[in-house]
């Protein structure tokens, strides 16, 4: 699907992707586009379109580079329209007249973009200014999702320090389950965002040493805040990724704790069980000359011995503390 953004005065107006409007735009976003759309872009703006397999590369040298004055840009982008995040990848090709956006997914976050600036109104709308704010709103969303984990940790936190106190057995192993699959899915996340943080860390400042001749000079301020907002969410995802492998750990020491606890009562059980078993098995031998099977209390005295017999080894147990 094509569309185009063209700049009419002050305002950005959406336009259908008319050859003459393709040629005119400072923004043309293609999204799932066949071939014959990337030819028309193409034909109209002499920009080459990316494929999906060229925006999924991951070298620097395939993300970054620069064609006849262009600037052909790649990051994965994190979405979660089908609930589970995933990392799509997303193209920029800019040049001095316009920006080209390829996607391969739906974003919410390039909608809602469109429609604030189709909504505001600036002196300028150029190619360049599109990016930077496109890069803006990214890591935005970005920060946005990073807080969200962060309070999603805090809940699993609060889960296994505090609550896992008053389950009972059957609970403790339902809430470590459950807890083990929230850790994994916030790590996911939280990866997936540490690669789109990645991509752009590297798009600013190949964009600042390539474009010197002609980026506007009024972008430098926002695009140097934009290098210290990355910078300060990529130490805060390292205090999240910190915090993920803490709970994970802490989660599988209480999976260890429980197991341990199966194991020493499988092993009291064991100790417990060998007295009565060796009494029994003595005093079932078929032997003709045993005294104790004349005794008038024989049967009560072999019964006692089994008790006795296990019940010490209960009560040391006991005062070992394993019980």
């Amino acid at each position: 699907m094509l569309t185009a953004f063209v700049c009419e005065g002050k305002a950005l107006r959406r336009y259908a992707p008319s050859d003459e409007a393709l040629r005119g735009a400072a923004w043309i976003d293609l999204l799932n586009p066949d071939a014959n759309e990337a030819r028309r872009v193409e034909q109209a703006t002499g920009l080459r379109v990316p494929s999906e397999a060229d925006l999924s590369e991951i070298e620097t040298s395939s993300r970054l580079a620069m064609e006849e004055g262009a600037l052909y840009l790649s990051m994965p982008l994190v979405s979660r329209l089908d609930e589970a995040p995933r990392a799509v990848p997303a193209g920029f090709v800019l040049s001095r007249e316009r920006l080209l956006t390829i996607r391969f997914a739906e974003s919410r976050l390039f909608d809602a973009f469109a429609e604030r600036q189709l909504r505001a109104e600036t002196a300028e709308r150029g190619g360049a200014h599109i990016l930077v704010g496109l890069l803006e709103a990214i890591v935005d969303r970005q920060a946005d999702a990073l807080e969200q984990a962060r309070i999603d940790l805090d809940v699993i936190s609060q889960r296994i320090f505090r609550e896992g106190q008053r389950l009972s057995r059957r609970g403790e192993d339902s809430l470590l389950r459950e807890t083990l699959t929230a850790i994994g899915r916030t790590g996911e996340l939280v990866s997936y965002i540490r690669d789109s943080q990645l991509g752009a860390d590297r798009i600013v400042p190949y964009m600042l040493g390539n474009t010197s001749d002609w980026l506007p000079k009024d972008l430098e301020p926002r695009i140097n805040t934009l290098r210290q907002d990355i910078a300060s969410l990529k130490d805060y995802d390292v205090h999240l990724d910190d915090k993920v492998h803490f709970l994970l750990d802490a989660t599988l020491g209480f999976i260890n704790i429980a197991q341990n606890n199966v194991v020493k009562v499988l092993t009291v059980a064991s100790v417990v069980g060998i007295p009565p078993v060796l009494v029994a098995g003595i005093y079932g031998m078929n032997f003709k000359v045993m005294p104790e099977l004349q005794w008038q209390w024989g049967y009560a005295y072999g019964l006692i011995l089994i008790a006795v017999s296990g019940i010490v080894p209960l009560v040391w147990f006991k005062l070992r503390g394993w019980l």
